[in-house]
Parts: structure tokens; sequence; C-alpha cells
């Protein structure tokens, strides 16, 4: 079958919560395509790895779904489509670990020739931080290389307004649906972004924003790009997730150096300590463009990436075994607010440790015994 003809349900699928790369992979592998996928029997699907729940999700949403009239009501909002499959959609990307099966935008991608970098920070800048956020802005434009960040407040905006005003080209990455722009006050931005850029999620038209999402969406901010600039950032800071999620693509990590009192300058600082490239002059950015090559991203054993955890994440791992836990429970147990709880648990999804079997249910995979 063509991505053409799979595209309609890979944004089906798209639509069920609990179906995402790594699900939408296991599919894949079982059916061979998703439009049978689609059409399986509750049984199949069971067997095809779904949680018992989810498949009853899958069924019920089919039954009330027309897959091909779903993906026209999307277009017919002017919300742009791309799925892996297709040729159009973003090459370094492809590559990462568990790629989004389906990108919306409003904009235009960048081609495959157009070099990006990514620039990423707190969103409680200095006025240290907004200066060199709009200098990288307006550097790496007149060079001709795109921005890639999160639109965010402090940093990100800094950044892309910079790129704008420019007339550069810039891609903002949603942790929410295309058609919810956030924060608010950057719906202006976001306008002139889609000029020359693109507003790209991989999150369904009409989803919320939600603090989970957030650093799911990180992975393709990194995952576009050559590498990542870390500007300022805390020692809590999203970005210090975009920063390991680069370096297990076989990302460059760039850090700007901070003063060691500023607390906003903690997290790059500690990055530097940890084996980050410390950034200082502009220069480099080309100079390390000229000779980058897409790396093979770096597939680190279980015990490595046990080890390259926070300690949010490392008290999770101590209490999920390979009996199912609920996320409550999680809570209860741990002492961690939930907000916390949820977004380690999407990042240990990510990375493979453990897997959903329920709604909101978790155990450890069995590739980590």
């Amino acid at each position: 079958m063509t991505a053409e003809t799979e595209k309609p349900y890979w944004v089906a699928f798209n639509h069920i919560n609990g179906i995402g790369a790594v699900r939408a992979g296991q599919l894949m592998k079982r059916f061979g395509s998703l439009q049978d996928a689609w059409n399986a029997s509750r049984t199949d699907l069971t067997f095809a790895g779904l949680p018992e729940k989810l498949a009853d999700q899958v069924l019920s949403f089919r039954n009330r779904t027309d897959p091909h009239q779903l993906l026209a009501s999307i277009l017919a909002r002017k919300i742009n489509v791309v799925v892996r499959p297709e040729p159009s959609y973003p090459k370094l990307l492809k590559e990462i670990d568990n790629p989004p099966t389906v990108l919306y935008y409003v904009g235009k991608l960048p081609d495959e020739h157009m070099k990006l970098m990514a620039i990423v920070g707190t969103r409680r800048m200095t006025a240290y931080g907004k200066n060199i956020a709009e200098e990288l802005g307006q550097f790496l434009t007149a060079n001709g290389i795109g921005v890639v960040s999160g639109l965010a407040r402090g940093i990100d905006g800094a950044a892309q307004s910079s790129v704008v005003n420019s007339g550069g080209f810039t891609y903002a990455v949603l942790g929410c649906g295309v058609d919810h722009i956030y924060p608010p006050e950057h719906r202006d931005l976001a306008r002139m972004i889609v000029r020359n850029g693109a507003v790209i999620s991989e999150y369904a038209p009409g989803t919320h924003p939600d603090r989970s999402n957030f650093p799911q969406r990180n992975r393709i901010i990194s995952g576009m790009s050559s590498g990542v600039i870390i500007v300022e950032a805390g020692e809590k800071s999203g970005s210090l997730i975009t920063a390991r999620f680069a370096a297990e693509q076989g990302r460059e990590v760039f850090v700007v150096p901070g003063k060691v009192t500023d607390i906003q300058s903690r997290g790059t600082n500690r990055l530097i300590r940890d084996g980050a490239r410390p950034f200082f002059e502009k220069n480099e950015i080309l100079e390390f463009l000229q000779t980058w090559q897409a790396a093979e991203p770096q597939k680190m054993n279980k015990p490595m990436q046990a080890a390259f955890s926070t300690p949010d994440e490392k008290i999770i791992m101590s209490l999920i075994s390979t009996e199912p836990l609920h996320i409550d429970e999680i809570v209860r147990k741990s002492g961690l607010p939930l907000s916390k709880v949820s977004s380690s648990i999407v990042l240990l999804e990510l990375k493979g440790m453990v897997m959903e079997t329920a709604p909101q249910t978790y155990q450890k995979t069995q590739e980590l015994f």
C-alpha cells in the first residue's frame, strides 16, 4: 500500500489516546499496514499487544469514525498532515527512535537540504540570556540556517522572534494541537512564523496543552535539528530534557556558560561539567555544520539509561515492577506531585523502560531483565 492510501489510517490511530509511536509500530509489524490494523478484530488487536481496554477503545472509535472523512476535515481547516512513510516527512526526525507517526503543521516544513539548529532555554530568562538568544537567531538567519524551538515563554520566544524579525525560517514544535497556540500571548508570533516556517505538533488538532505532553515534544525539537543550543536553564528546566534527547539521538549539544552564582545557569553549567560542548563563538556553529553528518541514534543499554535518569525517574523505577501499577498508586508511594510522575513516565516510556498495560497503569518492560 502507498503512503497516500495508508495516511487516513495513520491519522485515525493518532486520534486514539494510547496509540503512540511505539504501539503504531507494533501494529505495523503485526498487520503489515495500519489499514489492516484498523479493520482487525478485537482478538487480533490484543494478540498484537494492545491491552484489552485499549483494543475496546480502538473498536469504539472505529465504529463512529471514517478515517477518510477525519483527514478531510483536518485538511479543510488548512492544517497540513504528513505521515512517517511520506518523503516530505523531516528526514532527520525520521531517523530517531520512535519518531512521531503523524505531524500536523501550519506553514511549510523545511526541505531536506536546509540546515537546522535548535535554540531552547528557560522561561525565566535574564537580560543576558535574552540578548544571547536574539543574537543567535539573527546570526543563524544571516547564514541561512533554520531555527527549531518550542514557542515557549523566555528563551524560545526570544530566539524565534529574532528569527522572524530578521526574515528567517523557524519551526515551533508544540505540546498541544496546532489549533491551540500556547502560550496564548505568542499567537501573533505563531502567525509570523508560518509565513516562512511552520507551527508543528504530533498531537491531533483539538488537543489542549497538557504538562505531560511537553517532555515528549522535546524529542522532536532535537530530532529535527543537527544540534541544540541551550542558552539558560535552571536545575529543573525542560531544556535539560531536550539536551538529554539530543545526546541520545547523536546530536551535538552546545551550552552557553553562565555565572556560577546565577540560578538560571545552574542547569547549563552542570551540562558543561557533564561533557556538553561549551559555546563561546558563533562561528563554532558554522564550523560544526560544515562537517556534521547525521549519526545513528545512540543505543544506550538499560543500565546506562537508568544511570542517565533524573532522581524522580529513579524513584519511580524503584516502585514499578513487572506487576501493573496505577499512576495514582505511584503518586501515593513516591510522594511526588502527579505532574512530575506523569512527565517522568512519558520519558521512561520513550526510553522503553516502562510500558502502559491499561489506561494510566504501568509496569517495567521485560527487556530490563
